[in-house]
């Protein structure tokens, strides 16, 4: 059954909450704020149920955090060089909100926007919004859509769509952390994970992309047979060391293998629950980061204490700074094109070994 409640307040605005689920027993809690998923609960091998997204209890701490916990992102996800690129000969500056450089649309993108709920079913829910020209920087304006709907085969759907009134960039993202074990009980560094991916995008000090594609094969980046998060990780070079004091870990672009226009991205087990996801994309890539720069400090739902590693995103998207990279996928928008972008995420559970 359908639910909704007011979940707070956010500069005088209701924030609205809704929760869809199947017969199943598979569900999820999402708000207004950010068109976000809160909640996501999935059985174990046991038929028990466990929250496995990290977020927030209250819309006080979603406002106070940078963490973007399932949150719908853009315009452009990740991270664009200076915050400058061009189009039709026409240069445009971005607001910078990562030092020097743009990320996941600045300081008021679309995470931080209030939409609209459209449609609501049992098991769907429709959130609508707009950007307006010029916003954080970006030409046209444009009608946004975010569906989220679960099945009687215990998947979850994402749709994200845009449109445009002047040629402008559009990469919406998706960003949820994904812990299996459930949030807030367990790093991530045991679940096993194989990428569909030959490829990365390598980046340096400021997690920017230098523009290299190389092979992961004989790297610690390579996830083409099932590997724990964890086995490679100490191998790791260090980045973003001049964003973040501390970090680490996995925060890196895989360029997808190529198949139909809806492909498996990702498998992922967690071997003591026996919880298993596969998602399908039609995005080129996926920005896989294992949340090296949470910490202990960040308090999530049910007063469970999160922590380094806590969870992982599995953000999908055209490649990082593709504005500046002739030779990445591109992401322009014109006025007639409709954006749209979906992700399908399967559940399941694994007998133990």
């Amino acid at each position: 059954m359908t639910s909704t409640e007011v979940f707070g307040f956010y500069e005088g605005q209701q924030i609205d909450a809704v929760s869809i689920s199947n017969r199943a027993g598979l569900k999820a809690k999402l708000i207004t704020f950010g068109a976000r998923l809160c909640e996501l609960h999935t059985p174990d091998r046991h038929g028990k149920f466990e929250d496995i997204v990290l977020g927030f209890d209250s819309i006080e701490e979603y406002a106070a955090t940078d963490t973007y916990f399932g949150a719908t992102c853009g315009r452009y996800g990740n991270r664009i060089r200076d915050g400058r690129f061009s189009i039709d000969g026409n240069e445009y500056q971005l607001n910078v909100n990562e030092g020097r450089n743009h990320l996941h649309g600045g300081q008021q993108g679309f995470d931080r926007k209030v939409w609209k709920i459209e449609g609501l079913t049992a098991n769907s829910v429709v959130f609508t919004s707009v950007s307006e020209d010029g916003e954080m920087g970006f030409p046209g304006r444009s009608n946004l859509r975010s569906t989220y709907t679960i099945t009687d085969d215990n998947e979850l759907t994402i749709i994200m769509e845009a449109d445009t009134t002047k040629p402008t960039l559009m990469n919406m993202v998706h960003h949820s952390y994904f812990n299996l074990a459930g949030q807030g009980l367990a790093n991530v560094l045991d679940h096993r994970v194989k990428l569909a991916s030959r490829f990365y995008t390598p980046v340096d000090e400021h997690l920017l992309a230098t523009g290299e594609v190389r092979s992961v094969a004989g790297t610690p980046y390579d996830f083409s047979d099932f590997k724990a998060i964890g086995k490679d990780i100490e191998e790791l070079a260090g980045v973003g060391g001049e964003i973040f004091e501390s970090g680490g870990g996995y925060d890196h672009n895989w360029c997808l293998d190529a198949g139909p226009a809806l492909r498996k991205c990702i498998d992922v087990l967690e071997p003591k629950s026996g919880r298993t996801m596969t998602m399908l994309t039609t995005e080129p890539g996926v920005q896989f980061y294992t949340a090296g720069y949470l910490s202990d400090a960040v308090m999530g739902k049910k007063g469970r204490r999160l922590c380094k590693y806590g969870g992982f995103t599995l953000e999908t998207q055209k490649f990082p700074d593709t504005p500046n990279f002739g030779h990445f996928p591109g992401c322009e928008l014109r006025p007639g094109e409709q954006y749209r972008q979906e992700m399908v995420f399967r559940f399941g559970t694994e007998d133990a070994r």
